[in-house]
C-alpha cells in the first residue's frame, strides 16, 4: 500500500504512519534499526528501495529515503509512505525536499523526528557521496556509514576520497563485494603446506577500487610486497596469486562466474565465484553495526602498493663477459625494469571509468 502526502510536514508523515498502524496493523514492531537512505531525486530512487526492501527480509526495519529534488523550487515537502508488499519486511518513509529542503541540514532536520526511538541509525549513499560521510549532517546521525565508490562519476576519486576521510564506522560496498575472495584466500591457506607467503599479485580492472583494496587487505595481513596489475580482460577483481617456496596458491575469475583454484600438488577446482548485487552487499554491512576494523586496515595498505607489470627481463647475450673488461658507459635499463613500469590506476584514461560503472562489482 503506498500513501502519497504532498506538500506536508513531517508532524502530518508521523500522525499517518501511527493512523496506518492502528488501522491496517501491518507495519512490524520488531524492527533493529532505522535505514537512512539519501540520494537526488530521479529514477535512482526506485533501485535504492528495492535493494533496501530486499535487505529489510532479514533486518526488518525503517527505510528513511531522502530524496533531494530541485534546490531553485520553492520550499516544499513530498512525503509517501510505503507499508505490506510495497515495502518488504519494513516501512518505506520517502521525503522529496524542494527549494531549501533540499539542502544538508534541513534534510537531515527532517529525518530526526522519523527514526526509531532507541535504535541504531545506519546512512548509505548509493549513489554520489560526501567528501567526509562522517561529517555530513546525515552522518553525524549514524552509527555505520555506507558508501559506494564504484556507483560515483568518477569512481578513482571517490575511492581517494573514502581512504583519506575514513573514520570508524565508514564502509563501502567496493569492500563488502570481496567477501567471497577473502573466505577462498584464507581457506586455501589453511591446506598444507602452511609456508609463508613471499609475495603477491592482484589484477583487475584499471579503474576497480575493489582490486586496490584486495591488495591493500593483503598487505595489512600479510605484510608483504603486494603488486597491483591490470588484467588482460575480465570485470573487477580478476586473479590473485599468493606466491609460497612449495608453490604458488591462485584464484582466476575472468568471466565473472565462475573462478578456478589453483594449488600446488592439487587439481584445479571450479567454484562458483558470482559477482555480487547491491542488495546482497547491503544485507552484509546491516549485520554488523560496530566498526569495520579490518577495512580501515586495509584502506592503509593502499598506500603500500606496488603498482604496475613487469615483463621478463632480456635473456644473457654471448660474449657478455668479455664486453666487462672493456670500459665503456653505464648500460641502459633492461626492458621491464622500474622505470618501464605502467602507471597507477589512477592515472589511466576514463573509458576505463565508464566500464567499471556500467557493471559494478568486485
Amino acid at each position: 500500500m503506498i500513501t502519497d502526502l504532498p506538500s506536508s510536514t513531517v508532524s502530518t508523515v508521523n500522525k499517518k504512519l501511527v493512523e496506518l498502524r492502528e488501522s491496517g496493523g501491518v507495519l512490524a514492531l520488531g524492527r533493529v534499526l532505522t535505514l537512512v537512505i539519501v540520494t537526488d531525486d530521479g529514477a535512482s530512487i526506485e533501485q535504492a528501495i528495492e535493494a533496501a526492501n530486499s535487505a529489510s527480509r532479514e533486518h526488518p526495519c525503517r527505510v528513511i529515503v531522502l530524496a533531494r529534488g530541485q534546490r531553485r523550487a520553492a520550499a516544499r515537502l513530498d512525503a509517501q509512505i510505503r507499508v505490506g508488499g510495497d515495502a518488504g519486511a519494513s516501512e518505506v518513509v520517502v521525503l522529496r525536499g524542494y527549494g531549501q529542503l533540499a539542502a544538508d541540514e534541513p534534510g537531515a532536520g527532517m529525518v530526526m523526528p522519523l527514526l526509531l526511538p532507541d535504535a541504531p541509525v545506519v546512512a548509505w549513499w548509493p549513489g554520489e557521496a560526501p567528501n567526509a560521510p562522517a561529517s555530513d549532517a546525515i552522518g553525524r546521525l549514524a552509527q555505520r556509514r555506507v558508501t559506494d565508490a564504484l556507483s560515483a562519476k568518477n569512481p578513482t576519486k571517490a575511492f581517494e576520497q573514502r581512504r583519506t576521510n575514513y573514520v570508524a564506522g565508514d564502509t563501502d560496498l567496493t569492500w563488502t563485494r570481496l567477501t567471497s575472495w577473502r573466505a577462498l584466500l584464507a581457506a586455501a591457506l589453511d591446506f598444507p603446506p602452511h609456508d609463508a607467503v613471499t609475495s603477491a599479485t592482484v589484477k583487475g580492472e584499471t579503474v576497480s577500487p575493489s582490486t586496490d583494496l584486495m591488495a591493500g587487505w593483503l598487505i595489512s595481513r600479510l605484510g608483504v610486497k603486494v603488486k597491483r596489475a591490470k588484467a588482460d580482460g575480465g570485470a573487477g577483481v580478476v586473479s590473485v596469486r599468493l606466491e609460497r617456496r612449495s608453490g604458488p596458491v591462485e584464484i582466476l575469475r575472468p568471466d565473472g562466474r565462475t573462478a578456478t583454484l589453483r594449488q600446488p600438488g592439487q587439481p584445479d577446482r571450479m567454484i562458483a565465484l558470482a559477482r555480487r548485487s547491491v542488495p546482497e552487499c547491503l544485507a552484509e554491512e546491516l549485520r554488523r553495526l560496530d566498526p569495520d576494523d579490518v577495512y580501515g586496515e586495509a584502506l592503509t595498505g593502499v598506500a603500500q602498493i606496488s603498482r604496475g607489470r613487469t615483463t621478463a627481463p632480456r635473456p644473457a647475450t654471448p660474449g657478455a663477459d668479455a664486453a666487462t673488461a672493456q670500459p665503456a658507459a653505464s648500460p641502459a635499463p633492461a626492458r621491464g625494469s622500474a622505470a618501464d613500469s605502467e602507471p597507477a590506476a589512477a592515472d589511466q584514461p576514463e573509458a576505463g571509468q565508464e566500464s567499471a560503472k556500467k557493471e559494478p562489482g568486485a
